[in-house]
């Protein structure tokens, strides 16, 4: 499981403070599915980084009793300069997995052609969504960290990683984030919302949408 204990999370710009989480006290336990709710900029990929390991709280403690991916997404932390290929060789060689199987795994996977051999500064957000998708799904982790990516591609890609998720969520612990409510319907049972620095969690995701639109009309 994954659990946060009294967590927070600021950050300090020119004369602004933003409290994107604060004393955040909770559990990720296995097998579950959460989605989390929040309006644009309210920390919701920030939230999913520090329970990836990939960003530091500014205080509390996280400990992590399972491998969690990171966020799959529209953003990424591919090095530009080097091709898709050679970005997943790295990956594959960091969580020492085959190289030629995980290669051929995500070639297949993303559909990315010969793009796939060519710099990821040259793709689209799309295609660096694909690519990361693929790359996540090659290394089997017990928790999948998703952040709107399930509009990546076409829609035979779409119905391709409606798959794999629902694989995942069958067989692991899924965490994500989306503006889409049938989204996350779709793909979660429980819902968290971010509101102001402040994460409540719900039983159901319904119920987390619900208590988000009605936040939403309020501002």
């Amino acid at each position: 499981m994954i659990s946060f204990d009294r967590v927070s999370k600021t950050y300090h710009g020119r004369g602004l403070t933003n409290h994107v989480l604060q004393d955040a006290s909770f559990t990720i336990r296995p097998g579950q599915a959460l989605g989390i709710c929040g309006a644009n900029g309210a920390g919701k990929s920030t939230l999913l980084r520090l329970i990836a390991g990939v960003e530091h709280p500014s205080g509390g403690t996280i400990r992590r009793g399972m491998s969690v991916s990171w966020p799959i997404g529209y953003t990424h932390c591919f090095q530009g300069s080097l091709t898709g290929a050679d970005n997943a060789r790295f990956i594959a060689r960091i969580y020492r997995q085959p190289i030629d199987r995980l290669l051929a795994f995500v070639e297949q996977f993303a559909e990315l052609g010969d793009y796939f051999n060519q710099p990821v500064k040259t793709y689209s957000a799309g295609m660096s969504a694909r690519l990361a998708f693929g790359v996540s799904l090659a290394i089997d982790f017990d928790c999948y960290l998703v952040d709107e990516v399930t509009g990546a591609g076409d829609q035979r890609f779409a119905e391709r990683c409606h798959a794999a998720l629902a694989h995942r969520r069958s067989t692991g612990t899924l965490v994500m984030v989306s503006h889409s409510p049938m989204t996350l319907q779709e793909y979660c049972t429980t819902g968290a919302v971010l509101h102001q620095g402040r994460l409540h969690f719900y039983p159901t995701i319904e119920e987390a949408i619900a208590v988000h639109h009605a936040q939403q009309l309020a501002a």
